[in-house]
């Protein structure tokens, strides 16, 4: 496994018809700077929403939604899974994608190898002196969910081992185990195509999917044989597919996973809360890195705030000195829920949110003296010198600055303003506890 975070070197396009909502669309996967991960941009949209391929955005799925859909606020791409794998296969660890639309165009077969010849000729390199973030599987975890079975134990590479059991004579059991690596990927799994039962096409037409699937993408499965012309490419190729599936879940850890993931019967619903659990597992390992170590961007900020949208208000960390200052930024976007009600012809963001943002901000600056963050809230007892001085509207950045005024086991008090163009917005005294999770 290579040490160095990856991107491409140059920006490459593909376009096609999306799987599930049929609609014509362009995909544009652009170089990303070290740490962005991968970053759908909705171009389609005019305030060009950005959506992190996280676990903090995937939105709920149930076992038999056949795909996996991102979303912040109200904006969402589904379908994602294909894409996600093709780059995790690869080893591309950044990536900027542009998309025209809300669903990713489905490669022409239904298979990610023409995903995988554009990311090619896009070309692909290490980015000099930037770890990636590696996963490591240190001891076994599992779930069972959704009647699929999943476990995760250490491995010194990235193993998956699948099983599938269908009552179908045509897909039946099948099992296949393989090492993973971009030439593994590029050779053994990129090829396999997406197939649905043909006695599931009605129900799914009836849930207004599958809108783009034909014949040509995906591989229908009747009793007696599949429904293509073209016959299959592997005599198992339904658990290769499931097992791009999966590894286009498993990126949603934002790492480079090392342990033997064994899966039975999974699907997204199932992947995705296995992941959860292995980035919980994972996090609780981390609770002893010191604040001043982080990276502080939206991930370490997700690991110990429990807040999430619409009530998670800290975008980034800027400065952290431990029981002493902390500085955090907001972003604010008119695409913010509580504009479609407060003053809508003339959008403020309501300074209730806005003193909420500041006691995120300064809730951060407590955890440093705990063994394990995650066990603990951060939970407010009381304001004082409460003073709104400038509206605060979309498109403004507003940086909240706080500093401990006193500090006394648990309790603390601490002085905070939040500022936008260097003018004072709104500041206030704000008394907090720390109280241990039930």
């Amino acid at each position: 496994m290579n040490h160095y975070q990856t991107t491409l070197q140059q920006s490459v396009v593909y376009s096609g018809i999306g799987l599930h909502l049929g609609k014509e669309t362009s995909i544009t996967f652009q170089p990303a700077p070290a740490d962005t991960g991968i970053v759908f941009i909705r171009t389609d949209v005019k305030s060009k929403p950005r959506i992190k391929a996280s676990l903090g955005n995937v939105r709920q799925v149930e076992e038999q939604s056949r795909r996996t859909t991102l979303g912040y606020d109200y904006y969402e791409v589904h379908t994602v899974e294909h894409v996600l794998s093709a780059l995790y296969g690869l080893g591309i660890d950044n990536c900027i994608i542009e998309l025209d639309s809300d669903e990713p165009p489905e490669p022409e077969d239904g298979s990610v190898r023409s995903y995988i010849q554009v990311l090619e000729n896009g070309g692909i390199q290490e980015i000099e002196g930037k770890l990636r973030r590696i996963i490591k599987i240190e001891k076994p975890i599992s779930i069972d969910a959704f009647g699929a079975s999943l476990i995760a134990v250490p491995y010194d590479g990235l193993k998956i081992s699948f099983t599938i059991n269908y009552d179908n004579p045509v897909l039946g059991t099948q099992y296949l185990s393989l090492d993973l690596t971009p030439e593994v990927f590029k050779r053994e799994i990129a090829p396999a195509r997406t197939f649905c039962l043909y006695k599931d096409v009605k129900h799914l037409q009836e849930k207004n999917l599958i809108k783009g699937g034909t014949l040509k993408n995906a591989v229908v499965v009747g009793n007696d044989g599949i429904l293509n012309d073209e016959p299959l490419r592997f005599p198992d190729e339904f658990v290769r597919h499931k097992i791009l599936d999966l590894i286009g879940d498993l990126s949603l850890l934002g790492a480079r996973i090392k342990g033997h993931i064994i899966s039975a019967k999974s699907g997204h619903a199932s992947n995705v809360k296995f992941v959860k659990k292995i980035a919980e597992m994972y996090r609780k390992t981390k609770d002893s890195i010191p604040l001043t170590d982080k990276k502080w961007d939206i991930n370490d900020i997700m690991d110990l705030l429990p807040h999430r949208y619409p009530f998670l208000l800290v975008d980034r960390m800027l400065e952290v000195e431990p029981d002493k200052r902390v500085v955090g930024l907001k972003n604010v976007s008119i695409n913010e829920p509580y504009f479609q009600g407060h003053f809508p012809g003339s959008p403020i963001m309501p300074g209730v949110l806005i003193v909420e943002a500041m006691g995120q901000v300064g809730g951060l600056m407590l955890f440093n003296s705990l063994k394990k963050p995650s066990d603990w809230l951060v939970m407010f007892t009381g304001l004082d010198k409460v003073r709104f001085r400038t509206p605060v509207r979309p498109g403004d950045q507003l940086i909240f600055e706080l500093e401990m005024i006193q500090k006394r086991g648990p309790m603390c008090r601490m002085k905070g303003v939040a500022k936008v163009d260097g003018k004072i917005a709104v500041e206030a005294i704000l008394m907090a506890m720390l109280v241990e999770k039930e």
